[in-house]
This record gives C-alpha cells, structure tokens and sequence, in this order.
C-alpha cells in the first residue's frame, strides 16, 4: 500500500500507468476507490493518481483542519514526491471545485482541470440542504450511515457497493465534517476569469440542479469546453465508459 507521510499525515495514493498525468479528488465520504474505473481504464494511455484525502479511506486522521487550501498542498506534495512537475487536475462533485482552487492558486503545477458536476459556490437551497445534512450526520458519528446511502447511490455493481463502503466506512468523523463544511462557504466565483488554463466541464443531463453551476463555470471561465451528455450526478462510476473517452480526447489535444 503506497503511503506519503506529508508532516506527519499519512496519505494513502495508488499510481498507474505512463505517460501525462492526471490526478482525481474525490468528495466527502468516499474515497479514491470512487475512480475505480479510471484508473483501471485510463491508465493504459496516462498516468493516474488517485488518492484518500485526510481522514477518508486509508488516509490518516488530520490535525489540522481539512480545508482545500490543505487538500492542494497535499496534491503538491504527492507530485513532488513522485518527480513530476505538472498534471492534469480532475474533481467530482465538491472535488470539482479543489481543481478550481489548485488552478487558482497552483496553476504553475497544472497542464489543465477538468470539473466532473462541479461547482464554484453552494448557492442553491438542495446542494446546501444535502451539504448541512452530511456535515450533520458526520458531526453525530454517522459515518457507516453517509457511507452506505452515497455508496449506493454511486454504484451500479454490487461488488462496486460493497468496496465503496466498506473503504468510506473506514473515514473519519471530524474530517469529513470539514470537509463538507468548508464546501458549504467556498466560493470562487469571482475569481475564475484569472484561470488562464484549459478545463473541461462534465455534467450530466438528468443532473438538473447543477444546470446551473455548469452556466456559471461555462460563462466565466476564460478556456473551458463544456459538455452534457445522458447521465445523472454519479458519473464516474454509472457513466465510467463515456466519461474516460472525454478526458482522454480532452488531454491528448
């Protein structure tokens, strides 16, 4: 099991593959098994990263609050520790918007990003309700209770169901509420006219509520290509063979 002590916390990371690099964050409760099929598919044409951000999955618990400013410094780290200079930052749902901040404010260690149902801000009466719900939930201990409903929303296999929860079980209570509490005030959207870097912006088209994030992105970002095709929210995993065609189409031009 491939393990980064950075100052103490150990992260859990898996890499795979050769060739341009492209690095996945994923959202609160779950954990990199969530990009199970990317890394298993892309891989044969890239390198990829995945990894467990601070108390989730196999990652240890953080002292230090988890913020994404912290999330970001992580990433950097990882990079340095593999010897690589830039990558390709990619996020699903609130993981979107840690490629936002790493463009912000990293974009010397970016090639690109690309924003899976992502967002700039939490402005709509649903995100914010299902956000507070999770924070919630995670404060009292319900830990088992977030893995087994997000899991099972997110897989399309048995056998995929039982791993992701059983690895987002493993999170911990305290991290995992700030991370979906520093998602709940983050907002960058007056800054994304300064990202001057190439982002591809995936929704799905039964995914309605984020409509109106994916405008947002889609009307302030200088260089973006923004796609919607037939999926809901779930996309890495329910719609895992149309997702990796985009991404690798979006990194090799």
């Amino acid at each position: 099991m491939p393990i980064l002590d950075v100052n103490g916390c150990n992260l859990y990371y898996s890499v795979k593959g050769e060739g341009v690099l492209i690095v996945f964050i994923h959202p609160p409760v779950l954990t990199s098994f969530n990009f199970h099929y990317q890394l298993e598919e892309l891989s044969q044409s890239f390198k990829v990263i995945t990894f467990d951000i601070r108390g989730h999955g196999e990652s240890q618990y953080s002292k230090k609050t988890v913020t994404y400013p912290l999330i970001v410094e992580d990433i950097k780290h990882l990079l340095d520790h593999l010897n690589i200079n830039k990558a390709f930052i990619c996020g699903y749902s609130t993981g979107g918007s840690i490629v936002l901040e790493y463009l912000l404010n990293s974009s010397d260690r970016a090639l690109g990003g690309i924003v899976i149902g992502g967002m700039s801000e939490v402005n709509t009466f649903n995100l914010k309700g299902k956000i507070n719900l999770g924070a919630f939930l995670a404060a009292k201990g319900a830990v088992p209770l977030l893995a087994f409903a997000i899991s099972w929303g997110n897989c399309n296999k048995r056998k995929l169901f039982l791993k992701l929860d059983q690895e987002a079980r493993k999170g911990n209570k305290r991290n995992i509420e700030q991370y979906f509490r520093y998602s709940l005030h983050y907002n960058c959207t007056r800054q994304l006219n300064k990202i001057d870097l190439p982002i591809l912006l995936v929704y799905g088209s039964k995914d309605k509520s984020f409509y109106s994030y994916a405008r947002i992105l889609h009307k302030k970002l200088p260089r973006n290509k923004l796609i919607f095709f037939n999926a809901k929210h779930q996309i890495p995993t329910k719609a895992a063979t149309e997702l990796n065609e985009m991404i690798s189409q979006f990194v090799k031009t």
